[in-house]
């Protein structure tokens, strides 16, 4: 039977509420509220067209072991959360993509034209266009929708909201005109190719695949066009509490630190004869540290210990998810936070003395029932990754209390990647 929106019919639809239960973190009332809410919007938008409407969800993430590894083919374990873009969507029969993003400008798309259009560049337009040509390319199908979306995967917080978005629109193409068909590592590379050639941003796999996949992910990109792909699930969500927080900084002057970052390991990697780091002996770089210091900075040194380090920290946490190890666990994520502070070197902004990382790393460590903590993404600026205790009301306040509570978001992992929302319930 068709489904209803509203609060009170959402509430008694047992589908619904088991859904949002695993999904988020927030109350089955709570997310009645959201999608109610949503729903109206968009029928008010799109009036009749929006009569048939189905709900699609797709996740931020959060990276656990594997800084700054990807980007030299090595290894990462991130996970996919329960903050996510919501959309409403409605097919429709005219080669036309429309997504309304509640506080953000409409995107329209004529998926007729699906050549890169240079203008477009840096909009969300570009996303849709270029997954929609890596569709066809594939000899997939696609076709028109109307979509109002929201979104509390919040941007700054190094959760990208920008490939939560891509797959969003991946998996709506997947659903509606491919029959659920694709799986989510095509999905996770068509939208990276769209961020990179149609957006215009070189970014790496990581994001979106985390997205994609859904639960803990481990990822080997030694070949980054076929990455190996493990999806676990993570067994300690009632025994460590979650939160990324944000404490400021700019990202917006940092765009020469992220570089630095790949510029210094390609270094090293091109003495060995090699493109990057992964394709370079490990004890044969170790041993030719005497002679490496005499041409190539500390730093660049550091930086490559690091990466070959947080490779093996990576497939040790691999193991301590599938031994449900959490001590084991805490360990890693720590002493991969020490590593990017002391060897990585991506939590002091060149020039910048307000150290945000280092500073709420150590507020933090402050915090009696705090089991772990590491700089969170890349760095320099934004946030940090901590597990606490799962009574954890007493640090969310505290940190809420220093950074704002905007700034302090309480997580779990949630299961599922991006995906249509099966919420129909029997005659």
């Amino acid at each position: 039977m068709a489904i209803l929106y509203d609060k009170k019919s959402l509430l008694q639809n047992k589908k619904f509420v088991d859904t949002v239960s695993d999904l988020y973190s927030v109350d089955a009332e709570t997310a009645a509220e959201r999608v109610e809410a949503l729903v109206k919007e968009h029928r008010r938008s799109f009036g009749s067209d929006a009569d048939n409407t189905i709900l699609f969800s797709a996740p931020g993430r959060i990276e656990i072991v594997g800084n700054h590894t990807d980007h030299n083919n090595g290894k990462v374990v991130a996970a996919a959360i329960s903050v996510d873009l919501l959309g409403a969507v409605s097919e429709t029969k005219d080669n036309k993509i429309v997504i309304n993003s509640v506080g953000y400008p409409s995107v329209s798309v004529d998926i007729t034209e699906l050549e890169p259009i240079e203008s477009e560049k840096g909009d969300s337009a570009a996303l849709v266009r270029g997954i929609c040509r890596a569709f066809r390319d594939r000899g997939l199908n696609i076709g028109g929708f109307i979509a109002t979306t929201t979104s509390d995967v919040f941007k700054g917080a190094g959760m990208s909201s920008s490939a939560s978005f891509e797959l969003f629109v991946a998996e709506v193409l997947n659903s509606l005109y491919n029959g659920g068909a694709v799986s989510p590592i095509d999905k996770a590379i068509m939208s990276q190719y769209a961020e990179n050639v149609y957006f215009g941003k070189p970014s790496g796999l990581m994001d979106q695949m985390a997205i994609s996949v859904g639960g803990a992910s481990y990822i080997d990109f030694l070949d980054p066009a076929a990455p190996v792909v493990e999806k676990m699930h993570w067994p300690f969500g009632e025994m460590a509490t979650i939160f990324v927080v944000n404490c400021g900084g700019d990202h917006c002057n940092l765009t020469p630190n992220y570089a630095a970052i790949m510029e210094e390991m390609s270094l090293i990697a091109h003495e060995f004869g090699k493109e990057k780091l992964r394709f370079v002996d490990e004890g044969e770089f170790f041993a030719s540290v005497p002679e490496l210091k005499n041409k190539y900075t500390g730093r660049a040194i550091l930086r490559a210990m690091h990466y070959f380090e947080e490779n093996e920290r990576v497939d040790e946490m691999k193991k301590a998810i599938a031994e449900e190890d959490l001590d084991l666990a805490c360990v890693l994520i720590s002493e991969s936070g020490q590593s990017s502070m002391m060897k990585l070197q991506n939590c002091y902004p060149e020039g910048d003395f307000s150290e945000p990382i280092p500073l709420a790393l150590a507020i933090t460590e402050q915090y009696a029932g705090m089991y772990a903590l590491r700089v969170h993404g890349g760095g320099f600026a934004g946030t940090i990754l901590v597990l606490v205790a799962p009574d954890a009301e007493e640090y969310g306040e505290y940190m809420s209390y220093i950074y704002g509570a905007e700034n302090v978001h309480k997580l779990k992992i949630r299961d599922a990647g991006a995906m249509r929302l099966d919420l129909d319930t029997e005659e």
